[in-house]
């Protein structure tokens, strides 16, 4: 089993693999972010979880559509995720966390521009879809244990098939990079709401709904059924505590 990293280590490794502070700054705190929304959502499912495991039998309910879960029909107090349906299981709060500080580390890699050259930052089209894979590798060559280094691997878009892979001609080797938990799943979507633009910027559901529809009818399906059974973070709340604007 390789290392679980702490966030001391995480940062460690986000200044190791940044080129300029102004590289850092915009990666590192987009992954802080992503980590920050992830951890509320997991937050929503498993408070959901335990409040269908302790209500009354006859509590009324209203029916999720994941895997065996049943929604309460009252929200959470206090909670700022809305919507989603019950987990199958407790989601590991501490892994989604050090998964979403560690998704983008793998973006290093794919600047076109990076912050020493004086230019302003500025990503790499072409290669950019290879920061998934890229970020993977260098967390396996760090020592990380697989299992983390996989939330780098399989965040992209809402879950890149092979088929998927294929059929857009993408320069990835043919393969699934797809969720494969629910932790994995959670910072992918996580991950939807806030943009490494310059100047960085948040998403509404609508925003990036009108994204996944460049990529045709079933990848807008699959992003809407990941706010069905994850839920709405509350973006404007964010957007407000990071100083960003949301589109």
């Amino acid at each position: 089993m390789g290392m679980i990293p702490t966030v001391e280590q995480i940062d460690e490794l986000h200044r190791k693999y940044a080129p300029s502070d102004d590289a850092y700054d915009l990666i590192h705190t987009h992954c802080v972010i992503v980590a920050t929304i992830a951890r509320q959502i997991a937050r929503h499912a498993n408070a959901l979880f335990v409040r269908r495991c302790t209500l009354p039998a006859d509590a009324p309910e209203r029916t999720g559509d994941y895997g065996e879960g049943r929604a309460p029909a009252a929200s959470v107090p206090d909670d700022p995720v809305t919507g989603g349906v019950v987990p199958p299981r407790l989601v590991d709060e501490h892994r989604v966390v050090i998964g979403g500080l560690l998704h983008d580390i793998g973006t290093y890699t794919v600047l076109k521009h990076d912050g020493t050259d004086g230019e302003p930052l500025k990503f790499s089209g072409k290669r950019y879809i290879l920061h998934g894979l890229n970020g993977y590798r260098l967390l396996l060559d760090e020592g990380v244990d697989e299992s983390v280094a996989e939330f780098a691997r399989n965040h992209t878009g809402v879950g890149l098939t092979r088929e998927a892979v294929i059929a857009q001609g993408l320069p990835l080797p043919p393969d699934d990079y797809v969720p494969v938990n629910l932790e994995q799943e959670i910072v992918m979507y996580a991950d939807k709401f806030h943009s490494k633009s310059v100047p960085p910027k948040f998403l509404t559901v609508d925003a990036y709904t009108r994204r996944a529809e460049r990529f045709g009818e079933s990848n807008r399906r699959e992003w809407l059924d990941l706010v069905a059974r994850w839920g709405v973070p509350d973006v404007p709340a964010l957007a407000r505590r990071y100083n960003m604007r949301i589109i």
